[in-house]
């Protein structure tokens, strides 16, 4: 098991990081609410709905970080960026890159799969293409979606951005 400093340390409740993308609390411009209400409930419809909207994601990698378990969210979001690359060079590079930092055993921000998986996807990478870290993606996503999204819905990080975004509503529509 990887030992994790953080854990020692005082987890703060603050997320005061993530609110730049809603105006600020005496702020009433419409120009400044970035994230309405409604998108912010839908959130709360699918895990696919809150990765795809921008400020979803960002909600979402805020609330792992404040848990100290954000690996899973940076492994998805390589994956995505690997996925899109087209030079066999690069695909090679990024490759290598993930491996290291996210499925080696002791790797910096090693994510939480089983021995089959990590040992096929190390072979896999031995020759890279834009579908090798599929199965591995889909299993974290499947992780995230079961573990952390429900608890990222009950947050009150995620209440407070709801109750703000519709504090912020109100005040644009008087």
């Amino acid at each position: 098991m990887k030992t994790r400093l953080g854990c020692l340390s005082h987890k703060s409740d603050s997320y005061s990081d993530f609110s730049e993308f809603l105006p600020p609390a005496n702020e009433t411009t419409a120009r400044c609410l970035k994230v309405s209400t409604d998108e912010v409930v839908r959130w709360s419809e699918s895990f696919d709905h809150l990765l795809s909207h921008k400020y979803g994601l960002a909600a979402f990698r805020t609330f792992l970080k404040s848990e100290f378990s954000d690996e899973n969210i940076e492994f998805w979001m390589a994956c995505e960026e690997y996925k899109k690359l087209k030079s066999s060079t690069k695909l090679v590079s990024k490759a290598n890159k993930i491996l290291h930092e996210f499925i080696d055993n002791q790797a910096p921000r090693e994510i939480n799969i089983d021995y089959r998986t990590r040992e096929k996807t190390k072979q896999t990478l031995k020759v890279p293409s834009p579908t090798s870290l599929n199965e591995v993606q889909s299993k974290v996503y499947s992780l995230m979606e079961k573990d952390s999204y429900p608890r990222f819905l009950r947050s009150k990080m995620y209440q407070d951005i709801v109750n703000r975004a519709h504090t912020q509503g109100q005040r644009r529509s008087v």
